[in-house]
């Protein structure tokens, strides 16, 4: 005589978690089978693809950098040993240099002040050629400057500002006497910081524009159901969506703007000390004049620890950038 065996209920539930566990763990590593492959396949080609870049980078930036700050704390004129060992004097003479500390002023300038106008401005383009018949023809144009070398602004700059030069000609044809000496020493920096607006402005306009051509363009409708003006726009659709490069771009002009040099060499022109004027002088002006100007014994220690400070501020800058303009993406 046989017995039947009913399963009960609570069996029954009691079985259904196990199995349940079961087909968890079979789900768990089939779903997590892929990643692992393609986790490993990221870090077999992480070092033939990083790696070659990362020596590169350290032979050519990172080394000749730390090379640098050891130079920074010797008085070195280049040649010989450099057995001089004098700590912070280098930067301490720097900072108690009145040419130094205008030469500072001078960068500063240039990044803030021709920065502010450069973005204001292309983000005024931004809105004007968004909806502009021909934008892609103007914003060729308005990039073109970028394209053209200094050496060629440094000229027409002669030509033009010169006392016999085009701007006088017409102020004279207009009643203007006594027209003021544009390439007088402190005229200079003046009409470099405007070139430097020429030439950059089209640069990041074309960088911003290509963020502002990503916003789907019923945002655009939406902003002009709802009344938005110009200046609504720009604060409330282009800006938060185009932040992220916003931000780049002004990580840009920091370092481009501490590296300026060549537009105030040929600006200044040379002077009786072999140099521009020191009105116009950078502190990349001033590194190259210190190490190379012509001096009778070469101080590349005091050269060296001017590059170091504007180091120094290109990396202050950056990391506060980064971290005023550190936003949550937004997704469109």
């Amino acid at each position: 005589m046989t017995t039947e065996v009913t399963p009960t209920l609570t069996d029954a539930s009691a079985a259904a978690p196990r199995r349940g566990r079961g087909l968890g763990r079979r789900n768990k590593k089939s779903s997590s089978a892929p990643t692992s492959i393609i986790d490993r396949q990221r870090r077999k080609l992480l070092i033939p693809l990083v790696g070659p870049a990362f020596i590169f980078y350290t032979v050519l930036f990172i080394l000749p950098s730390f090379w640098a700050v050891w130079i920074s704390l010797h008085k070195w004129a280049g040649a010989g040993p450099m057995d001089d060992f004098v700590g912070l004097d280098n930067y301490i003479q720097n900072i108690n240099d009145p040419l130094f500390r205008q030469s500072f002023m001078n960068t500063l300038a240039l990044l803030f002040i021709v920065g502010i106008v450069i973005f204001v401005t292309a983000f005024a383009l931004s809105l004007v050629l968004r909806d502009m018949w021909g934008k892609s023809a103007v914003r060729s144009i308005i990039f073109f400057p970028h394209l053209v070398n200094a050496l060629v602004y440094g000229a027409l700059a002669g030509f033009i500002f010169n006392p016999n030069g085009l701007v006088n000609k017409i102020l004279n044809v207009v009643g203007v006497e006594s027209p003021p000496l544009w390439l007088a020493a402190d005229n200079i920096f003046p009409l470099i910081m405007a070139t430097l607006v020429l030439t950059m402005t089209g640069y990041y306009t074309t960088i911003i524009m290509a963020g502002v051509d990503r916003i789907p363009p019923s945002l655009f409708e939406d902003c002009a159901l709802a009344g938005a003006n110009a200046w609504q726009r720009l604060r409330y659709v282009i800006l938060p969506l185009t932040w992220d490069i916003f931000g780049t771009c002004a990580v840009l002009w920091t370092i481009t703007s501490v590296k300026i040099f060549e537009v105030v060499w040929l600006f200044g022109g040379i002077s009786a000390e072999g140099a521009p004027p020191i009105q116009t002088w950078t502190v990349a002006v001033f590194t190259y004049v210190t190490a190379f100007g012509g001096k009778s014994l070469p101080a590349y220690g005091q050269a060296t620890a001017a590059a170091i400070i504007s180091l120094l501020l290109v990396l202050i800058l950056v990391v506060l950038l980064r971290r005023l303009m550190r936003r949550e993406a937004l997704e469109f």
